[in-house]
């Protein structure tokens, strides 16, 4: 889709605004890249570590229950000041979490890297926060979700270096030894094998803080506009209330609670899923995981285009219903059916958090910001889900834990029939 400068309704970014929004843009490709090395790490800390499906979920636990805990004061923050000032601080955290990779991998402590990512993540929920409804603001109404839509686009590239950086050089410098080979090492051994493990753990993140203090710096010295109230002061349980009383915003949330959830399900466990059927090690099998973010980031571009012509909440159910199909492949045939339908499940989640965002907070006002906050708050799903999917996946086995992304995907298909609709009232 064209970038439309004309000064209708039906421009997406209008002309004053292109290098703001092209910059900002930039920006949900960085979060895309940290999500997808975090979801290679669960793969990673399992054989570094001897961990449990339950205990490499608490990566996610500590990584989602950050944008949880961070989400509404970044909005309370960004109404006291501007988007670009929430982006500036995002950032800032962003690297300091990927710097602290460091010192976690020279004590080799599990806890440490939760700190370090915790932080991170942190940084990354001020971002979400400012970013998403920054783009939805700079345009008209009428075009505003597939502006996000466009915006969003530019994450799934970021996901795929995510998945390239995850698989070529974590993965891939594991030490292929067993897990009953690991347990005929000696201390000393183990614990060498260990530290080059984590080294190799360690050096993208590190790499990834010095590219984000360069982006830092190009957001500082760019003008943005303000995106801001005239009106600074905060009355939070006005605007909860008013918040509360609009069901389609309150559903909104809801089905993205389910939403993140499923997604970060999908792909924490896929490298596993397909080790399990296809009996490959960990970088062959993130190959698929790669295969998935692919056409991922394809179905982005091709569903923003689609939305010129279909109703964003149509293509949602649309896409919620085929996610169940190919998730019942997943859990009841597997084998390389299941992995194509779980590689295929991505290509359905791709329009999800953009299209759930956009139709939530249509009509919020002067309420988005704060509004935002709680559809940022609701990636809390990917900590809570992904954790009940791993205790699943390790009492029952990993094709009957992809119920559980399942189940979550009944409730965007009930958001995108009916659920979306902006009725004031809850009752």
């Amino acid at each position: 889709m064209s970038i439309s400068t004309d000064s209708g309704h039906n421009v997406v970014v209008p002309r004053a605004y292109l290098i703001p929004f092209i910059l900002l843009s930039s920006l949900f490709a960085l979060w895309g890249l940290a999500n997808n090395m975090t979801d290679t790490l669960l793969a990673s800390f399992k054989k570094i570590m001897s961990m449990t499906d339950f205990q490499t979920s608490w990566i996610q636990i500590a990584f989602y229950g950050s944008y949880f805990c961070l989400a509404l004061p970044a909005a309370i923050y960004i109404r006291r000041y501007t988007y670009k000032s929430g982006v500036l601080l995002g950032l800032g955290l962003f690297a300091v979490g990927a710097l602290l990779f460091y010192p976690a991998s020279q004590t080799m402590v599990y806890g440490h890297f939760l700190v370090a990512l915790f932080i991170l993540a942190g940084g990354l929920s001020i971002l979400e926060t400012s970013a998403n409804p920054y783009a939805i603001v700079m345009g008209p109404e009428a075009t505003a979700t597939r502006r996000l839509n466009l915006a969003q686009s530019f994450n799934p590239l970021g996901s795929v270096s995510g998945v390239l950086i995850g698989k070529f050089f974590i993965l891939s410098n594991l030490n292929q030894a067993s897990e009953a080979e690991r347990t005929q090492m000696s201390g000393a051994q183990l614990e060498l094998v260990r530290q080059e493990e984590l080294a190799a753990v360690m050096g993208p993140y590190v790499t990834v803080a010095a590219v984000i203090a360069i982006v830092w710096i190009l957001f500082a010295v760019t003008s943005f506009p303000k995106g801001t109230e005239a009106d600074k002061s905060l009355h939070l349980w006005s605007t909860f209330r008013r918040l509360l009383r609009r069901r389609h915003y309150g559903l909104g949330v809801v089905a993205q609670f389910f939403y993140v959830g499923a997604q970060i399900g999908v792909w924490s466990f896929t490298i596993r899923y397909v080790m399990q059927d296809l009996g490959l090690n960990e970088a062959d099998a993130a190959s698929y995981y790669l295969a998935a973010i692919l056409l991922f980031s394809a179905s982005r571009f091709v569903f923003t285009f689609l939305m010129r012509y279909v109703q964003p909440q149509n293509l949602l159910w649309v896409m919620s219903a085929m996610a169940i199909a190919l998730s019942l492949v997943v859990v009841l045939i597997g084998g390389y059916a299941g992995v194509f339908a779980l590689v295929g499940v991505s290509g359905c989640m791709s329009l999800m958090f953009p299209t759930i965002y956009g139709l939530a907070v249509e009509g919020l006002g002067d309420d988005t910001k704060i509004g935002a906050s709680g559809l940022i708050m609701a990636i809390l799903g990917g900590a809570i889900i992904t954790a009940i999917q791993g205790r699943v996946s390790d009492m029952y086995g990993i094709h009957i834990a992809y119920l559980v992304p399942l189940a979550c995907f009944v409730v965007i298909l009930h958001y995108g029939l009916r659920g979306y609709r902006p009725v004031r009232s809850i009752a």
